[in-house]
């Protein structure tokens, strides 16, 4: 049986989307100042994002909690450096949602 043209257009399209969603999150991470404290899979100041996507797996209101997390501040939760608070001004509370979701969804 041979794939139609439309499943591979499809199939093709799905890969883009999801590239640009990588590329406008990971633009999310350097425009909120993210980057100064995490990495994809190391730890600097803060956890990994691969770290975190693993602590809150199949937590079901991980993406609250933690847009919370960042935009509140806090004590620190991996060590003894607090989380700075990121004001509404350098990332909207949209662009917050979609970059934990990204996070969340580090391999």
């Amino acid at each position: 049986m041979k794939p139609s043209f439309a499943l591979i257009a499809v199939l093709a399209m799905g890969g883009v989307f999801t590239a640009s969603n990588a590329i406008a999150s990971m633009q999310l991470h350097y425009k909120s100042g993210c980057v100064a404290c995490h990495m994809t899979d190391k730890k600097l100041v803060g956890p990994s994002y691969k770290d975190i996507a693993v602590k809150y797996k199949g937590r079901t209101d991980a993406v609250p909690y933690l847009s919370s997390r960042v935009r509140k501040g806090g004590p620190g939760n991996w060590g003894t450096v607090p989380m700075a608070p990121n004001d509404v001004k350098k990332l909207s509370d949209a662009e917050l949602k979609t970059l934990m979701t990204w996070i969340l969804a580090t391999p």
